[in-house]
C-alpha cells in the first residue's frame, strides 16, 4: 500500500538515494488506506489484541472497515460531524482503533489523552482544544471524571464503552446496531486530523495539531526505522493517549502491511511483556528506554521471533544498549522526534548502529544544528536541533501545522524560518547526531556547558542504579554544581557508603569538570504522565531542602 504514496530509490549498497511522498489533495487515511486494504486483502490481519487477564481478539482489515463505519454512524447520530474535536481516552482497549478511524471518516479531529488525567486536566484540555465531546474507558472512574469536568466546561456529550453509565452514552451498544454502510466525507489533506497535548514538563501542555498528511509521513517510521514487514506483527508499548502510539500502533504499520500488536495492561510486568512477544510471534518491537532498563534489571530472556527493536521518547544509555544486545543479539535502534513531528533522526537500515547516538536525519527532513544567534553550529559542538523547510520552502510533511489557539507560540517555534525543537545535540565527523539535553537542562559549571545525559550514561553503568536524573544546582564557586538523583535497583539499600561508592565510580569515569558533587537517593522519580523524568520538579525539591 505504501508504494501508492511514495517513490524510493536505492544504490547497490542498499543506501536510500531518493525518497518523496505524493498524495491527493483530499486524502483520508481511514478511507484511502484501511478501506482500500479491506478491498484488496479483506482477510489480512490488521490488529491482534490481548489483555493481562488472558482475553484476546483479532481483527482483519475488513473488520476494521465495518466496525469503524458503525462507530462513525453511531457518533454522527449524536451530532459529531466534520470539524468537531473529540477527546479520546481509551487506554489500550481495542475500541480505540474503531473510534480513531470513525473520527477520521467523519472529518472530526481526534484528541487522544491518557487515562491518568485528573478532572482539572480534563477541564483545561476541553477549553484549550475547543472539545465538544469525549469518548472514554469505563474503567478507573473515568466516566465520573468526565461527567464532573462536564459541569464546568463546554463538553456536550460523554461516550463510554461496554456498559451503561448514567449520564453517558454507551457507544458499544449503539455501535452494535448502527449501519455498516457509510458515505464518504471529503477531507482536504490540510484539514486538521489530530490534536495531541504535550506532556508539559514546563507550563501547561500545548495542543499540537497535525493535518491529514501526517499518517503518510509514518511510512518512514514503519518501513525504515521500525523495519515492520508485510505480514509481520509490530508491537509498540505506548498507550493510545500519546503521540508515540500514532508512531507505532496505527498509521505506518498498516501502510507497509504489518499487523499491530496491542497488549492491554495497567501494571507493567517485564516478564508478561516478554511472554506476549513470544506467544504471538512479534517480529518488530518499540519501547522507551525505561522499558528496556526494567527488562534488563529484572531478567531478560530470548525472544526468537523478534527481528528488529527500536526506542524513542528519551535518550538511550549505551549500557542498556550493550546489555540488551548481549542477551538477544539485537541492536536497539534509537530514534528521535517530538509530539510535533514524526521521527527526525534515527538509525535506519543504511545507518550502521552507533550506541548512544540518535542516528542520522530521516529522509523527510533537512536537519541542522544552530547556535542561539542562528548561525550554523560547527561539527563536534553543541547546538539546537532545527528543521529547515523542504526544498520548495514549505513546512515538511509530518511537522505539526498549529498550536491550539496560540498562533504566536507557533510562529515563535518557526522563528528565523526554521522549526526550533528546543533540544540540543552535537554532530560527529560521520554525520551521527548525539543527544545533549533540553536547552533549559544544560548545566553551566565552572565555565563549562555540560549536558546531563552524558553524566546519566555513566551513572547507569553502576549496578545499583535503576533510574537517575542529573541537574545543576546553585554553587558559589562554580555557578552550578552537578547533582544526581538516583532510584536504586532492587537488592540495594540507601546508605552513605553506597552514595560515596556511586560518586567515586562516576567521577573516575568522567572528566573533572563533569564530576558529580552531590547525590540524593529517591524512592521514585517524579515523572510526567508520559513517563519522562521531570527535572523541573527535582530542581524545585532541591531548592527547598
Amino acid at each position: 500500500m505504501y508504494r501508492s504514496f511514495c517513490q524510493e530509490s536505492f544504490d547497490a549498497q542498499g543506501n536510500l538515494t531518493d525518497f518523496s511522498l505524493t498524495y491527493p489533495t483530499n486524502f483520508n487515511f481511514a478511507y484511502d488506506v484501511v478501506d482500500a486494504m479491506a478491498e484488496q486483502a479483506p482477510n489480512q490481519t490488521a490488529l491482534v489484541w490481548c489483555n493481562a487477564q488472558g482475553l484476546e481478539r483479532t481483527f482483519t482489515f475488513s473488520d476494521l472497515r465495518r466496525l469503524s463505519n458503525q462507530a462513525a454512524n453511531a457518533l454522527r447520530a449524536h451530532g459529531i460531524s466534520k470539524g468537531d474535536t473529540v477527546l479520546v481516552m481509551l487506554k489500550r482497549h481495542y475500541e480505540y482503533w474503531f473510534v480513531a478511524l470513525a473520527l477520521h471518516k467523519l472529518g472530526a479531529v481526534m484528541a487522544p489523552v491518557t487515562h491518568m488525567l485528573t478532572v482539572s486536566d480534563l477541564v483545561y484540555r476541553v477549553a484549550a482544544g475547543n472539545i465538544s465531546a469525549a469518548i472514554c474507558t469505563n474503567e478507573e472512574e473515568a466516566p465520573q471524571r468526565f461527567l464532573e469536568a462536564k459541569e464546568t466546561s463546554a463538553l456536550r456529550t460523554v461516550f463510554t464503552i461496554r456498559e451503561n453509565i448514567p449520564g453517558c452514552v454507551n457507544l458499544s451498544a449503539e455501535l452494535d446496531v448502527a449501519s455498516p454502510l457509510l458515505s464518504r466525507v471529503d477531507t482536504a489533506v490540510t484539514d486538521p486530523l489530530l490534536t495531541y497535548f504535550t506532556s508539559g514538563t514546563t507550563g501547561q501542555p500545548k495542543g499540537v495539531i497535525h493535518d491529514h498528511s501526517y499518517p503518510l509521513a509514518h511510512i518512514v517510521t514503519a518501513k525504515y526505522w521500525h523495519q515492520a514487514i508485510d505480514g509481520g506483527l509490530h508491537f509498540t508499548v505506548a498507550e493510545s493517549g500519546w503521540a508515540k502510539s500514532s508512531w507505532g500502533k496505527l498509521y505506518g504499520q498498516w501502510l507497509v502491511g504489518s499487523a499491530v500488536m496491542v497488549y492491554d495492561f495497567d501494571s507493567f510486568d517485564p516478564r508478561q511483556l516478554i511472554q506476549v512477544i513470544q506467544r504471538y510471534g512479534v517480529t518488530t518491537f518499540c519501547a522507551p528506554p525505561t522499558i528496556y532498563r526494567y527488562l534488563i534489571k529484572t531478567g531478560l530472556s530470548s525472544m526468537p521471533s523478534l527481528q528488529h527493536v527500536t526506542t524513542a521518547g528519551e535518550a538511550l544509555n549505551p549500557e542498556v544498549y550493550t546489555r540488551f544486545r548481549e542477551v538477544t543479539g539485537l541492536s536497539i535502534q534509537e530514534g528521535y522526534g517530538q509530539t510535533e513531528t514524526t521521527p527526525l533522526i534515527a538509525h535506519l537500515p543504511w545507518v550502521a548502529p552507533r550506541p548512544g547516538s540518535m542516528g542520522k536525519p530521516t529522509p523527510l527532513y533537512r536537519v541542522a544544528l544552530q547556535n542561539p544567534d542562528g548561525s550554523e553550529t560547527p561539527e563536534g559542538e553543541v547546538g539546537e536541533i532545527v528543521i529547515l523547510p523542504d526544498a520548495n520552502g514549505r513546512r515538511p510533511v509530518g511537522i505539526f501545522c498549529a498550536y491550539c489557539g496560540n498562533e504566536e507560540l507557533y510562529q515563535n517555534a518557526w522563528r528565523g524560518g526554521v522549526y526550533h525543537t528546543g533540544d540540543t545535540a552535537w554532530r560527529d565527523a560521520d554525520g551521527y547526531y548525539w543527544f545533549n539535553g533540553r536547552s533549559d537542562d544544560i548545566i553551566k559549571t565552572g565555565g563549562y556547558r555540560v549536558g546531563p545525559f552524558e553524566i546519566e550514561n555513566v551513572l547507569m553503568e553502576h549496578p545499583a542504579v535503576l533510574e537517575c536524573s542529573v541537574i545543576g544546582i546553585p554553587d558559589p564557586l562554580r555557578g552550578q554544581a552537578i547533582k544526581a538523583f538516583v532510584h536504586l535497583a532492587p537488592g540495594f539499600e540507601a546508605s552513605s557508603e553506597l552514595k560515596k561508592e556511586i560518586k567515586v565510580f562516576c567521577n573516575e569515569h568522567s572528566s573533572e569538570y563533569k564530576w558529580i558533587r552531590h547525590i540524593d537517593f529517591v524512592e521514585e522519580m517524579p515523572k510526567t504522565i508520559s513517563g519522562k523524568i521531570k527535572k523541573r520538579d527535582l530542581r524545585e525539591w532541591d531548592a527547598i531542602h
